[in-house]
């Protein structure tokens, strides 16, 4: 989640460093790919049923909410956020009052509220029904935030390591003590009672929420070489998968703190520090796939992999032409879509490793992504200032 807020305004600054036009095997694809007329004629297409333009800077996050479906909201640099209707584009209503970009936005479980965080660490919530803020709190850094998965309870993650968790709209409070080095990410599994949360230094807790200790430290050679970058669940909250700038996906099992496995697809060894790390092929985003026992891992350098679960071993490598910003499984399929700096949401069959199709429209990299249920929708969020909806087509829909 921190990815967004730390490389979101230099994205593209970074992406440079990156030789686009080289592909593993070493041949030069420069001539596939960047043509005067197919430039252009990539600017005009424009693949959305709908497109938000309210925002005056780029858009960075965007969520649906889960209860219905109906309504988005978008938070962007222009210090404000947005609820609205995606049937329509039309505003329901707006979250005033922030002081910098908007960097976090969620529904809570049940639709009924909306939280919205800035860079400076002021965080809000809103009653949907009401269009009306219940609850505000200031905190130190932001660098990520998330909904408990089934109660009105707020967790928030900060520069200095902790990690703050709110009922709200009572403002009753509990922090979850840090190490003393930026908390990067974090989830809460689906039983509602434990938290896995990755750090700066490379290491992963899991979080009792009721008792507030940790019940396991994944550190040292268990640990990742570098800053987390991205962590998720499997549909039971057995198993986490994290990933980091040290180019390294890390298989946890949940009850145990043991490491099953590690994923990377430059092979060798990780890097020793996190200066060396920085340069690797960073993870920028992880997922498992609910019907095969698969995963995806999502990297800077444009690679999406998808391993086998069971045997770890590498399935396919999907290429992008830019690099992968998110990457997120359907429901009830073995489709993964993912959004990338080219500007472009693509969709994969996982068995196969192929693309399925393409959707473009932006004029600048989507910064966040996000599917509905039924996986026919897509909404991205971009530095072209806008959000955009593509409705998903697929010859086996």
């Amino acid at each position: 989640m921190s990815w967004y807020k730390t490389k979101r305004d230099d994205l593209a600054d970074e992406f440079e460093d990156v030789d686009v036009g080289e592909t593993e095997d070493g041949d030069n694809e420069q001539e596939d790919w960047d043509t005067d007329d197919e430039m252009e004629q990539e600017k005009e297409q424009d693949d959305s049923e709908l497109t938000f333009s309210k925002h005056t800077g780029s858009v960075f996050c965007v969520s649906l909410d889960p209860a219905t479906n109906s309504l988005a909201v978008t938070g962007g640099e222009d210090d404000k956020a947005y609820v609205w209707r995606v049937s329509d584009g039309e505003v329901l209503f707006e979250c005033t009052g922030h002081k910098d970009s908007v960097t976090s936005v969620l529904f809570s479980h049940d639709s009924s509220l909306v939280a919205t965080g800035d860079m400076s660490g002021l965080i809000k919530v809103w009653r949907v029904e009401t269009k009306q803020e219940v609850w505000s709190f200031e905190v130190g850094d932001l660098e990520w935030m998330e909904w408990h998965p089934c109660a009105p309870v707020l967790l928030a993650g900060m520069a200095d390591g902790n990690v703050w968790m709110w009922k709200i709209p009572g403002g009753d409070c509990r922090t979850l003590q840090g190490p003393g080095c930026q908390s990067t990410s974090g989830k809460v599994l689906p039983d509602g009672k434990r938290a896995v949360v990755g750090y700066e230094d490379g290491n992963v807790r899991l979080w009792d929420l009721k008792q507030g200790n940790a019940t396991h430290v994944i550190k040292g050679h268990d640990g990742h070489q570098g800053a987390l970058t991205c962590l998720t669940c499997n549909k039971d909250g057995s198993l986490v998968l994290t990933g980091s700038v040290d180019g390294r996906a890390k298989l946890i099992n949940t009850a145990t703190g043991k490491v099953l496995g590690v994923f990377s697809v430059d092979g060798g060894k990780a890097k020793a520090s996190q200066e060396d790390a920085e340069e690797t092929n960073s993870v920028e985003s992880v997922g498992f796939c609910n019907v095969l026992p698969l995963i995806a891992v999502a990297y800077l350098h444009g690679t999406l992999a998808i391993y086998d679960l069971s045997s770890q071993v590498l399935r396919h490598k999907c290429q992008h032409q830019a690099g992968i910003v998110k990457l997120q499984w359907e429901e009830s399929s073995s489709v993964v879509s993912t959004c990338s700096l080219d500007g472009a949401v693509r969709l994969w069959d996982a068995r196969s490793g192929t693309m399925v199709s393409e959707y473009r429209g932006h004029q600048a990299e989507i910064l966040d992504f996000t599917l509905n249920r039924e996986a026919s929708m897509a909404v991205t969020a971009s530095g072209d200032h806008q959000a955009k909806l593509f409705c998903l087509q697929r010859p086996d829909r």
